[in-house]
Formats: structure tokens, sequence, C-alpha cells
């Protein structure tokens, strides 16, 4: 374990980026030693953002104009669009090996190279470092993280979904054949870049589905979902745009196997997390609420009854910049250093 790394974070000006820098900020042992930008390279952090005028920070610069071996980073995470981080990261890691990558895009977190071309129309570019990446559910993988080079930071409806029923799955409690997942994010799950849907007037007053019947999580899920059910599993997940800056609430719909009840459900779920620290299961029939986790590494689960015999109602709720993306991203790097896995990331919910 070092007693200190040096950072880089690729795509600093974007809100993942942004969400990255204020939680490492804050981090002991953690020093920021590259911020990379296209649109934005040779401005600084508070051109950008200007909550982060106080701070001394590295000046923004380009991808293209680096020498790996020569930036001294110890570990990078890379906020890039999905499809440009292949050839960066293989780039990467071809000059500078020893260098420890988290990365939060989609181009690594599909272990299938088949399955990876159906869902995003392109053959990967850089299968090896594919096969070589490590999933980033840290409290499913944890002990194979500790061992990565790469890590592929999983997605915000993935995570919200994989948390809640993943141990249901394991333990066979629940129908496969049969989970549905009405899910809703706030608007920075799209990003920074200015698009028209994504605009104030476009969205405000106003609540709808979206990526119905394809959206590319679902890829996700069906490859964590049917790994941990040993046979092929293909939930119904349909995502929905909520007018509100952060947060994803998804409330998910199962049945009971061999008898489980809700109330079983319940102390599967409170048995599998009991020792976890940025999952909480409420008491049984309490429902998450998105403003009580904003901010926080914190997911909130509930069970309740549903009205019909021998089916449940689960909530999530968390964070979709924090533990949907950057503060797990964060907790992947505390597992890759070697430092406590908590560290930097024991901030409250900012409520109201």
């Amino acid at each position: 374990m070092a007693e200190r790394a040096n950072i880089g974070i690729l795509g600093a000006s974007g809100y993942t980026g942004s969400e990255l820098l204020r939680l490492l900020l804050r981090h002991p042992r953690i020093d920021i030693a590259l911020l990379t930008a296209d649109r934005r390279a040779g401005q600084t952090m508070r051109d950008v953002f200007p909550q982060f005028s106080p701070y001394a920070l590295p000046r923004l610069v380009a991808i293209d104009d680096l020498d790996w071996p020569s930036t001294g980073v110890d570990l990078v995470f890379c906020a890039l669009p999905h499809g440009t981080t292949q050839a960066v990261i293989d780039a990467l890691l071809t000059a500078a090996p020893h260098v420890k990558v988290v990365d939060l895009s989609a181009d690594f977190r599909l272990f299938d190279a088949d399955a990876y071309a159906r869902w995003y129309g392109h053959a990967h570019r850089a299968e090896a470092l594919q096969r070589e990446a490590v999933y980033g559910l840290v409290e499913v993988y944890r002990e194979k993280i500790k061992g990565a080079r790469l890590v592929a930071n999983p997605g915000c409806y993935t995570t919200c979904a994989q948390l809640p029923l993943l141990p249901l799955i394991r333990a066979g409690a629940i129908a496969v054949d049969e989970i549905v997942i009405d899910a809703k994010s706030g608007v920075t799950g799209a990003g920074r870049a200015a698009k028209e849907a994504n605009l104030f007037t476009e969205v405000s007053e106003g609540f709808h589905a979206y990526g119905v019947g394809h959206h590319r999580h679902m890829a996700e899920l069906d490859q964590e979902f049917s790994k941990a059910a040993g046979r092929p599993v293909v939930p119904t997940f349909t995502p929905h745009l909520v007018p509100m800056n952060r947060g994803i609430l998804s409330t998910i719909y199962v049945r009971g196997s061999a008898g489980q009840g809700a109330e079983e459900l319940h102390a599967i779920l409170v048995d599998a997390y009991a020792d976890e620290p940025f999952v909480h299961v409420l008491p049984f029939g309490e429902m998450p609420q998105t403003r009580h986790v904003r901010g926080s590494n914190m997911t909130f689960i509930g069970v309740a009854k549903d009205r019909l015999a021998g089916r449940a109602i689960i909530g999530s709720a968390l964070d979709n910049l924090v533990k949907g993306a950057s503060g797990q991203a964060v907790q992947n790097m505390n597992l890759m250093l070697g430092y406590p896995e908590t560290l930097g990331l024991e901030q409250v919910a900012l409520f109201p």
C-alpha cells in the first residue's frame, strides 16, 4: 500500500469528472496530478466549475498531448464517453503498464465480445483488456478488485438494480423470469454535453420513459443476473427521466419462489448487507427516497408486501453521480491501492 498516490482524471470537465474531484479533494492520501479535457484544454477547473476556485489544481490538458510515463500517475479515472475509452486505455496501459485504471464508461463492463458488438454496434477495440477487466460492483467482486489493474465501474441504473436483486437471485429466493425494474433517473445521468432533449424547457414539468425495450444497461443486467442465477436471465427494465438533478429510484417487482414471502426476502437482504458500509436496508415496509441519499455514497433498499400473494415490491435509491458513478469509482480505487474502502467517502447525505 502506497502512503500517497498520484491520481489522474480523464474527462474532468464533465459531471462525473467534477464529482470525482469533489470527493478526492477530501481524500487524505490522494494528490491530484493530472486533469484532462477536450474542448476545455488549457483552461483551469475554476473556469469550468467555479466551486473549485479555492483549490490549487493542475491545468486541464488534452489527452493527445500526454506522455504517459512522464505523468507520474499511479491510478487514472477514465470519465470519457462510451466508445472512445478503449483506444485511450489501451494506449495508456501499453505505454505505462504499471498504472491502474478505473473506467467509468461502459466500454469494459461486458466480458463477452459478441455481446458487446451486439449492443454497441461494433467490435471491441481492446479485446485483451476486455478479458482482463474486473467488474467493479464492490459488494460482489471486492476480492477480485483488490488485485485488478483495470476495473470497469458499473452503470448507475445497474448498480441500483443489482444491489437489491443479486442476493435474492443467488439465494434462489425469487422467480428470475418475472423480474420487472421500473427505474427513474435525474438529468445528470445524461451527462453535461449540450443536448436539445436535456434543455430545461424540454425536461421540466414532465416525466417520460426512454430507451424502452432496448437500453444498453440491459446487457449489464443480463450478464450479472445470469451469472448469479447460473442460467440466462432477461429482466424487464424501463428507465425514465425525472426533472431533478441527481438520484435514481428503482421500483422492482418480484415473485418469491419456494414459498418465500416479502418478509423472507427482506431478511435475506438484511443479512447480505449487515456489514456493508454503503448499503442500508430499511425496516420492513419502508421505501427509500432519493433525497435521503443525495450527495452520499449510500444505497437505501426497502421491501414491502404486494397485495398479490407471493409477490413483493422492492425499492432502491442512490445518487447517480456518487454511488452510481464517482463514489463507487473511489471505492474501487481504495481497494486497488490498498486503502480502507470507506476512505474519503464518509459524507452523510445532503438534506434538505
